[in-house]
């Protein structure tokens, strides 16, 4: 495995610390980059938190001060990766004129963070024996969240046409991440032929979507 792909997801940033709060920051991070590494090469079914151990050079106990298992692990990387993306998400699509830009620029947006973070990303999607691994950690569920009230903004603004803001949600995160993971697998991963494919499947049909009474009713939320 190429090391040099697997990058934090964010800087760590402890100068304004203590020393003891600057250890414990460093030594977190310290062991999610190894788990980063060990699940990229060995897949999340078959790794240990031994092998997580084995690939820092924290003693044993160390671990266990911080995560509790690999999945909580797995958690925490997930949730990294959601906070290094949402805002670049939800600034490109407080920019957007019209639906075209809207959908666009979130495809366009995370498809560059998917070529630029392919390992993480891939990381946090499928262990190497295809296994699916949880997508619903609180960040990552946050991200949806600000998709669905993004879509409803676009719709209450005349942007959109008032379709089911939910189901569009879900749409395109499951065309986001299912198109991204095939564009990463290819030789050459082209971020911007991804989002054009995405983008035009989108368009093709969203204008003949039904409408619906009330797209965020069965939400909870406003």
């Amino acid at each position: 495995m190429d090391s040099s792909l697997v990058k934090p997801t964010a800087p760590i940033r402890v100068s304004a610390l203590g020393k003891r709060e600057q250890t414990k920051v460093q030594n977190r991070e310290i062991i999610l980059e190894a788990a980063r590494q060990v699940f990229a090469e060995l897949g999340f079914g078959a790794t240990t938190v031994r092998d997580i151990i084995r690939a820092t050079p924290l003693a044993s106990g160390t671990f266990y001060n911080y995560f509790k298992s690999k999945e909580e692990v797995y958690q925490a990387i997930q949730d990294d990766v959601a906070l290094t993306i949402r805002p670049r998400l939800r600034d490109k699509r407080k920019t957007a004129k019209s639906v075209e830009e809207f959908i666009s620029g979130t495809f366009q947006t995370f498809f560059e963070f998917f070529a630029e973070n392919h390992v993480n990303v891939r990381t946090i999607r499928h262990s190497a024996d295809a296994t699916r691994v949880r997508v619903d950690t609180p960040e990552i569920v946050a991200g949806f969240e600000e998709l669905r009230e993004d879509i409803e903004k676009a719709i209450q603004e005349g942007l959109f046409p008032p379709i089911d803001a939910d189901f569009l949600m879900a749409a395109i995160v499951g065309v986001a991440f299912e198109v991204g993971e095939r564009m990463v697998q290819r030789e050459r991963k082209d971020p911007a032929a991804a989002a054009t494919f995405a983008t035009a499947l989108f368009l093709g049909g969203i204008r003949t979507l039904p409408h619906a009474d009330h797209p965020a009713a069965e939400t909870g939320t406003a």
